[in-house]
């Protein structure tokens, strides 16, 4: 289905507003991510999105035009060759630039100047992610949908295919299909540099708090040293092992991210359960938070305040790898803004979509916690992927 004309509208004035109120002497964003491309234009192409402050945007398509002119709704498409073919366009050149520093790479950025000769370059990562951050009801609707998928595999479909001696790999790819069969959009996309991810974190007892470059609280062992993702094959369940789920879904483009922990064939440690609890307890306490106004650093403050001291070594991580966040934005990707962190300072407003993850690393037994997606309503939190509180038992 086409964004509508009206969202897409809705999105680029919005962005200018941010960026006359950030840098009011701004004279031009230029557009390379894919994932930015497609949020104002509703297709997904090899181009650039040139947007200036005073004129109208244009989208520039390298390949391919034809499926950008069926898919989207952009008023003002066009074919390029290379970025001769836009700067011919050009009647004249700004000074300045803005660009997603955080993602486009040297060489790129030089093949651009040589054509578009700008002096300075500044980064708008900061401003679209806030823009992006604030859902519409379009939005919102589609990440319901992800939502309700979300849920139903992690809460009704996993706990019947866990099978004694199946290895974490399988779980995986049985989970991945799964969730396909069910409407995923079979990708998980994240913004971090390079951070590779087929579905999210899977893993059977201790591997849960294994190292990992993955920038989240969990851990996993994966196939290998070259592809530290998807799961262990070597791994294989058994009677009395956690099972740790830390995955994303998505339902065109949209994503949630989800976290549940299951008891395989025996309860788990009283201190596991204990410390599982202990997470319940705060996820509530940050959802009833989740308001237009409240401040995401102070939220972060007043959990990590609180924290009883037995708790703090191995919370949101295990030992020294640990992560400084308790939750964070998720939409177009699952790594968005706001985070609930120390420096995240601009209050909440109705409408973003925030995972909350409050997780305990427990020696002996591996990564228990939850996480869910939630809206910010003026009541608090609105869980879009459902309230089940895990430690659910399978066998």
């Amino acid at each position: 289905m086409n964004v509508p004309e009206s969202e897409l509208a809705s999105r680029l004035s919005r962005f200018c507003q941010r960026m006359d109120a950030s840098d009011p002497d701004w004279e031009i964003a230029v557009f390379f991510g894919k994932i930015n491309q497609y949020y104002f234009s509703g297709t997904m192409q090899d181009g650039m999105l040139i947007i200036p402050r005073d004129g109208e945007p244009v989208y520039w398509i390298r390949r391919s035009f034809d499926r950008a002119v069926a898919e989207s709704l952009f008023p003002d498409i066009r074919p390029m060759q290379n970025f001769r073919d836009a700067a011919g366009d050009m009647v004249s050149f700004p000074k300045s630039c803005h660009i997603e520093k955080e993602i486009v790479p040297v060489a790129l950025l030089e093949r651009f100047r040589k054509y578009f000769p700008v002096t300075k370059v500044s980064s708008l990562d900061r401003q679209i992610a806030y823009v992006r951050a604030e859902k519409s009801s379009y939005e919102i609707d589609l990440m319901r949908i992800s939502g309700e998928i979300h849920r139903h595999v992690l809460e009704d479909l996993v706990p019947e295919i866990l099978t004694e001696g199946m290895t974490e790999a399988e779980l995986g790819c049985a989970l991945h299909t799964i969730l396909i069969e069910e409407g995923h959009h079979g990708i998980v996309r994240f913004s971090m540099f390079e951070n590779e991810i087929v579905l999210g974190q899977i893993a059977f007892g201790e591997n849960s708090i294994a190292p990992t470059y993955f920038n989240g609280p969990g851990g996993s062992v994966g196939l290998s040293a070259a592809v530290p993702l998807l799961g262990s094959r070597h791994r294989r369940l058994k009677t009395g092992d956690l099972v740790f789920l830390d995955v994303g879904c998505g339902y065109e483009g949209y994503h949630t991210d989800k976290t549940v922990v299951y008891q395989f064939g025996a309860p788990l440690p009283d201190e596991a359960t204990a410390a599982h609890c202990v997470c319940l307890d705060i996820q509530e306490r940050m959802r009833s938070l989740l308001r237009p106004g409240v401040v995401p650093s102070d939220i972060y403050r007043m959990i990590m305040a609180d924290l009883a001291a037995d708790h703090q070594q191995n919370f949101m991580g295990y030992g020294k790898r640990r992560v400084p966040f308790l939750g964070h934005g998720v939409g177009l990707e699952v790594d968005e803004y706001p985070v609930i962190a120390v420096g995240f300072d601009e209050p909440l407003r109705e409408g973003m979509a925030i995972a909350l993850e409050p997780k305990i690393g427990v020696s002996g037994v591996g990564m228990v916690g939850i996480e869910d997606t939630f809206l910010v309503t003026p009541y608090g939190g609105e869980s879009i992927t459902g309230r089940n509180q895990g430690l659910i038992k399978v066998g």
